[in-house]
């Protein structure tokens, strides 16, 4: 796609497009996890997080029963790394690089909280024994250290009206994601293939 560079946003007229942010938007920033805080995330069954690495970025969905995300201190939060498809696309760009961030969403509610950090991942069988599911042990836990923590105002979700179940697609308008994997991939995959086993 060719763009007319005459119409090109750049660092010198950003601010011709977008003005400042309100004393309300600049100040509402903290650098730990206070009691409001600590309270929706553990009402957060899903947070997505945000990585970045020598291959360029990622940004992956996490979600658990109950709350996924665990607040350890007011400057430390912890995220189970639980058994998936071992692509492990965060936990390789935290090795390399430790930035992350992350958006918690509870259901029902608009607004959304947001936390940038460094993270740092540990295997050690005493912290992972915390977080057991059915016995099973995470394989790794991702151990946040706090640097920014705010709430990011509902506008998106309310427009979206992501949470209205009288708007949630079927099933039936979207591809069949099963023979989408089959021809991408050329793998011969039963029709339940994509069915999420219990832990």
């Amino acid at each position: 796609m060719q763009l007319d560079s005459a119409h090109l946003l750049t660092a010198d007229n950003v601010g011709q497009i977008y003005r400042e942010p309100s004393l309300l938007v600049s100040s509402k920033v903290s650098d730990h996890i206070g009691t409001d805080f600590a309270r929706i995330i553990a009402q957060s069954p899903l947070v997505v997080l945000a990585t970045r690495g020598p291959t360029g970025l990622d940004c992956s969905p996490r979600g658990d029963v109950g709350q996924v995300v665990y607040v350890h201190d007011e400057k430390t939060l912890l995220l189970p790394d639980r058994p998936g498809n071992n692509r492990i696309d965060s936990v390789r760009n935290i090795l390399a690089s430790p930035q992350v961030a992350l958006v918690f969403l509870v259901p029902g509610v608009a607004e959304a909280f947001r936390v940038n950090g460094t993270a740092r991942i540990t295997t050690d069988p005493a912290l992972l024994a915390q977080f057991a599911y059915k016995t099973q042990l995470p394989r790794s836990l991702i151990v946040i250290e706090v640097e920014e923590a705010f709430l990011h105002c509902g506008r998106a979700l309310v427009r979206s009206d992501v949470w209205n179940a009288e708007k949630h697609v079927s099933p039936s308008v979207l591809p069949n994601f099963v023979q989408m994997l089959r021809d991408q991939t050329r793998v011969a995959l039963p029709d339940d293939a994509l069915v999420i086993e219990d832990r």
